[in-house]
């Protein structure tokens, strides 16, 4: 909660300000040995899909980390995890749920290595979006061996064991996080993923004039933690 004082977020919507998003991919990528095979650039055509929202999250004002999201519904089917694994992603959609895909997870190197918290609060967005828009699922498409990590924090349970992702030319498994089942557990362990109503339209409403600077966006957890502004929704959802 301490270091989310000093985190802000940004939704990115417009070209100029992916390129700095672009950046920070290729330098994460290239550092863990990840990049896609063959990429002639870091930035694709759904990275500005209607359904797709990609943050930068700032500590102290400097750029240090970025995932992309997606609301992937029965009647919009548009996800990463689609590509590696369809038949998994089509078992879902076609049983009518709705779910928080989140890709394109970067950190800054020298920034994760000295604040290890980092990816925790990078992917405190996706808990935010299970909140907005209610969804059924959040999933989780990584590499086997940080698997663990998400069973652990976010009571994930796997879909599909493994499978090889050719993009990267690396296998990757399936795992996703029931909100309905575990999202009153999850906040009460990790309160800092917790957010206001304000908070959550901030992050994914649309439909108002097209942004001309990033929309800047404050975590507010901590008023969440200290009763100032409601949390959960109801139902004991995310």
């Amino acid at each position: 909660m301490r270091i989310l004082d000093n985190i802000e977020y940004r939704r990115i919507e417009t070209g100029e300000d992916m390129e700095d998003i672009e950046r920070l991919r290729y330098k994460a990528y290239k550092a863990a040995e990840v990049l896609p095979v063959a990429a002639a650039n870091l930035i694709d055509d759904v990275d500005f899909d209607d359904h797709a929202y990609v943050f930068g999250v700032y500590y102290f004002e400097e750029l240090v980390s970025t995932i992309r999201l997606h609301h992937v519904t029965p009647e919009h089917r548009i996800s990463q995890s689609s590509g590696v694994f369809p038949d998994a992603m089509e078992s879902f959609l076609n049983a009518g749920l709705t779910l928080i895909d989140p890709a394109r997870f970067a950190a800054d190197p020298a920034i994760a290595a000295e604040l290890p918290v980092l990816p925790y609060i990078t992917l405190r967005p996706s808990i935010v979006a299970a909140a907005y828009f209610r969804a059924d699922r959040v999933l989780q498409h990584v590499r086997p061996a940080h698997a663990a990590f998400y069973k652990r924090v976010f009571y994930a349970d796997t879909v599909v064991e493994r499978r090889m992702a050719d993009i990267y030319g690396f296998e990757l498994t399936l795992l996703a996080t029931n909100t309905h089942a575990t999202g009153d557990k999850l906040l009460k362990r990790y309160p800092f993923f917790d957010s206001g109503v304000y908070e959550r339209r901030l992050m994914f409403e649309r439909g108002g004039e097209p942004l001309v600077a990033p929309l800047t966006i404050l975590p507010s957890a901590r008023l969440v933690a200290t009763g100032r502004i409601t949390g959960a929704v109801a139902g004991r959802d995310y």
